[in-house]
């Protein structure tokens, strides 16, 4: 028998056709790859390259405050003073977008990661970020702290009730203890409300590991504690 050369055609057009699609696949697989390896790259040597400035810059002013006239130089000073510099009167609308605030550690889930002013995604990719119009660490009021779920904060599913967090600025450490930690809507602003006491709101996506936007924001609050 003879082969119909029309069904021969057709196999053909179906090889050629799952064969190109593998390959688009690979393709775009191999790309994904190579800018998730990017995105963590740049974020840890950013990191190290803000965390590095943060403690020079503690160390120029530690030396300036004991008497030295001429303590070594730091290209971080300037923003961070600036960045600590406002005053707990009012919110913290003066400090830039993209200035860094601070570190924020938890010992209990090995976090430590600098904070910079601003929640938009650049921020986000990098570092966590201080909700600007909230008050710095260490001023009266709720302090909002944003991060993304798959990276630093994802160790905030484990955080517990009594838990320490401690907030480094220039103007000193300021620790604060975990009260309670929930889930809420994303559209539930009073989590983001100012308080009259000294307090500290951590924000992210919820579920840890929902695939795509995630429907929900995990909050974690506590009260800042002296001695």
């Amino acid at each position: 028998m003879i082969p119909r050369i029309g069904a021969h055609n057709s196999r053909r057009r179906g090889q050629s056709i799952l064969h190109w699609s593998r390959n688009l696949f690979l393709v775009i697989g191999t790309l994904l790859l190579v800018y998730v390896g990017y995105v963590m790259i740049d974020t840890r040597m950013y990191q190290s390259h803000e965390t590095y400035l943060f403690e020079q810059a503690s160390k120029s002013l530690k030396v300036s405050a004991d008497g030295d006239k001429n303590p070594p130089p730091s290209p971080l000073v300037a923003p961070l003073e600036e960045a600590n510099s406002v005053k707990a009167v009012g919110p913290a609308t003066a400090v830039h977008r993209g200035f860094p605030v601070g570190r924020i550690e938890i010992s209990t889930i090995g976090l430590e990661a600098m904070i910079m002013e601003g929640t938009d995604g650049g921020t986000l990719r990098r570092a966590v970020g201080h909700l600007p119009g909230t008050p710095l660490p260490g001023q009266r009021g709720n302090v909002v702290i944003t991060g993304h779920r798959d990276t630093f904060f994802r160790g905030l599913r484990k955080v517990t009730k009594d838990d320490e967090i401690t907030l480094t600025t220039l103007d000193g450490s300021f620790r604060y203890r975990v009260d309670f930690t929930g889930v809420v809507d994303p559209d539930n602003v009073s989590v983001l409300e100012d308080s009259e006491d000294a307090t500290l709101t951590l924000v992210t996506c919820f579920p840890f590991y929902y695939v795509g936007p995630a429907p929900k924001r995990f909050v974690v609050r506590a009260h800042r504690i002296t001695g």
